[in-house]
Order: C-alpha cells, then structure tokens, then sequence
C-alpha cells in the first residue's frame, strides 16, 4: 500500500492528538509526519517534510488556515480542513468541492475524506489543469467566507475525471440522474456531477432556485412560461420543459409570485 505524509495544524491540543490517533487507527495509508500548533509551526513542517496532505483547522489565532495557505504554494497539496463552523460555512466548503472534517472528527467520515484526497493527489499529480481548478476553489472558498454576502457565487462541479468550476449565475435547471446531477447551463453547456441532486439543494438556498419536482431544480431567473396544456410545464430559456409535479404547484405559483415581486 503505497503511503501518503501528512501534517496537522490546529491550535487545540485536543485535536491535533485525536486526529492522530484516528489516522493511526483507521488510516494506514496516512503517514503523520508532524503536529503543528500554529501556522508558523506548519510552514516548518512543509520545509523540512516531503507532504502530500494537510489537515489544517480554518480557525486560528494571529494566521488563520486561509491566511497561511496564501503563504505556501497551496495547489501542491490535498487540503483537508478541520471546522466546527456551522450553515454558511459548510455550504461554502461544500460548493467548492474541498475535503472537511467537523470536529470532533468522526473516524468513518476521516476514512471518506482521506479516500478522496488520496484520489484527488492522483488526479492533480497528473493533470496541471485540475491543479489550478483546485487552486481556484480554494480562493473561491476564501472570498465566500470573508464575504458579507451569504448567498453562493461560484461552484466547483467534481466530475467523473476532475473538477469544473461554474459560476451559479448560468445555472438554468439541475435534474438527478441517480447518484449524478446533470447541470444545464446557459449556452446550452451541460455537466454531469458526482453528486445528488439533494446536495446541490442544501447548497443553492436563494431565492432564485426551486424545486419543482423530485429529480429537478431550476433557476426562477430563466423562467419563460408556464403551461398546463399537457401537464403542468415550465418552460425556461433556450427552449426548455420541466414537468412541474402536482404537490409541487400551488407552491410553486406561489413562489413565481413572490420572486416576481422581490425582483421589481
């Protein structure tokens, strides 16, 4: 089994030695190669260590994790972070497409997110353009969370073979395609996520998005038309028909009338 270092930064005590317990027990793909305190402490571990992983907490004092990932080169590692941050926060880290743990750690959840970071080294060893979509992300998750403005602007899409990054503004309609999400996008550009449809949900909460049917959530702002001619029907930019399920309608009138107004 091919071995992958690792360093932690926190500033509780309590963590970093839980998070190296956890991965000596149920990690042994996970070498920790050092413990670090502060983010000071952490730039040290990266000169002197060879590191693909780094399980850094986002809040610390004096140089919290954004400020000391801007002071290394960020891309060239797997950035797990470490939060006991709660609502806007997780939606952030989850429209980026970034591995997170909240603390306290739960082991199985380390398992889930160290398999992935150990596929996203691979993926970035071999593809310079993930790379800098990864390098993306982490600026987008950046900006979101020092913004004041609580809506998400920017997701990271993870696809079969990488990541794309799409503005939520093009965003027309998303609709489940099993475990997969086909994102239709303006220009009639279409992207298929390794994700549910349900995430994307607790993801997109203004008041743009709906759910008009169980496998489908569209964008108020490319709303065209209703029709009820053959079934209920709404009809979006570039030609588009979503069926419109009857639980969901009386709902969904409602809502087009409130958006309407809130968009006068």
């Amino acid at each position: 089994m091919k071995e992958y270092n690792a360093i932690i930064i926190d500033d509780e005590k309590n963590i970093r030695e839980a998070l190296s317990i956890l991965l000596g027990q149920y990690c042994p793909e996970i070498r920790v190669c050092g413990i670090a305190a502060s983010a000071a402490e952490g730039r040290v571990l990266i000169e002197t260590n060879e590191v693909d992983i780094i399980f850094l907490d986002i809040s610390m004092p004096k140089e919290d994790g954004f400020a000391f990932l801007r002071s290394i080169p960020a891309s060239n590692y797997v950035i797990i972070f470490a939060t006991a941050y709660q609502e806007y926060a997780l939606r952030a880290l989850k429209a980026n497409a970034v591995d997170y743990l909240l603390k306290p750690v739960n082991p199985y959840e380390l398992q889930e997110a160290v398999k992935k970071a150990v596929y996203d080294h691979k993926l970035r060893k071999s593809y310079s353009e993930i790379r800098d979509i990864y390098h993306q992300s982490l600026n987008n998750l950046d900006d979101q969370l020092q913004s004041k403005n609580l809506q998400i602007s920017k997701l990271t899409i993870p696809e079969v073979s990488g990541f794309r990054l799409v503005d939520v503004a093009d965003l027309i309609y998303l609709q489940a395609d099993d475990n997969y999400t086909l994102l239709c996008l303006t220009g009639k550009r279409k992207v298929t996520a390794t994700r549910s449809l349900g995430e994307f949900e607790k993801i997109l909460v203004g008041p743009e998005f709906f759910r008009i049917h169980k496998s489908t959530i569209i964008n108020l702002n490319f709303l065209t038309g209703f029709t009820n001619i053959q079934g209920n029907v709404a009809e979006l930019k570039d030609g588009y028909c979503l069926d419109i399920s009857r639980r969901k309608l009386l709902e969904f009138r409602e809502k087009v009338k409130q958006y309407s107004i809130f968009i006068d």
